[in-house]
């Protein structure tokens, strides 16, 4: 390793517990998830010089500890865990526990160096949070409603729709809380009102779209279109050209958006509004 590279450091986070591997320098370790864990692994980082910390998303397990890493002043990338697999699959490691994932993200954290960290915005974070705390209890109620419908009358009947009634008081202050997210913050109103000039996107899908694609205004359509997972792919080999379909991209932000684009779509666009039948 030269002189000025950067340490990196693979982190494999669970519940109870992260494992870090410094491949360079062979050095392995576990530590808790709590605060005295915390504390040790800044102090276990800062002994080894370590410039950037790599992690994949965890189900929000690697909040806290990016969180941690980024005000010790480390770099922090939290990558796709499943790049990690294919990554290790290609490298012919088969096996898998929670050792051997530090050292394979870290390995993929090596080989793709120059991948650009995220940029930390705290405010986009917690807007995220709010939008998908949203999302999640729609969910919930879409389904409680479904359930509703075919309860037989009496307590169980009751019970959903008092749940129902609690759910929507919920909605209504996460929406309230989303709305002072935005209007606080100057960047989020600007993107906002820009997002609602487009036919079909009002209050809601905007801020959508400016919690979960921070990038937009600052990439291309192409790229903005595979970030959402809406990028017709190339399947080709020789001579056989293949169907082109979508994959990957953030899921939960696709889903978000997807009665919104159809409206546009139906109500602004003859070419999309006739090939849909609409």
């Amino acid at each position: 390793m030269a002189q000025n590279d950067v340490v990196v450091m693979g982190i494999d986070v669970a519940k109870d517990k992260v494992d870090v591997c410094i491949r360079s320098l062979g050095a392995r370790q576990v530590f808790p998830s709590a605060t005295q864990g915390h504390r040790k692994l800044v102090a276990w980082l800062r002994k080894h010089q370590v410039g950037k910390a790599v992690m994949e998303a965890s189900g929000g397990y690697e909040r806290v500890w990016a969180k941690v890493l980024r005000e010790a002043g480390i770099e922090v990338r939290i990558v796709d865990p499943k790049r990690v697999r294919s990554f290790a699959l290609s490298a012919g490691r088969l096996a898998k526990n929670d050792t051997i994932d530090a050292e394979m993200i870290a390995w993929f954290a090596e080989t793709f160096n120059d991948a650009p960290s995220q940029t930390y915005d705290a405010a986009r974070e917690e807007l995220q949070a709010l939008v998908k705390a949203r999302l999640d209890l729609i969910d919930s109620r879409i389904r409680l409603v479904g359930q509703t419908e075919h309860a037989a009358p009496g307590l169980a009947q009751k019970t959903h729709a008092r749940i129902l009634k609690s759910l929507a008081s919920e909605i209504a202050k996460l929406e309230a809380a989303i709305r002072a997210q935005i209007k606080s913050t100057p960047d989020f109103a600007e993107r906002v009102e820009i997002i609602e000039s487009v036919p079909g996107f009002a209050e809601t899908s905007a801020a959508n779209l400016v919690a979960g694609m921070p990038e937009l205004g600052e990439v291309s359509n192409q790229i903005a279109a595979a970030l959402i997972g809406v990028a017709p792919y190339d399947d080709d080999s020789g001579k056989r050209r293949g169907e082109r379909h979508i994959k990957g991209g953030r899921r939960w932000v696709r889903n978000a958006i997807y009665m919104p684009c159809v409206g546009a779509a139906t109500l602004n666009n003859p070419v999309l509004k006739a090939s849909i039948g609409a």
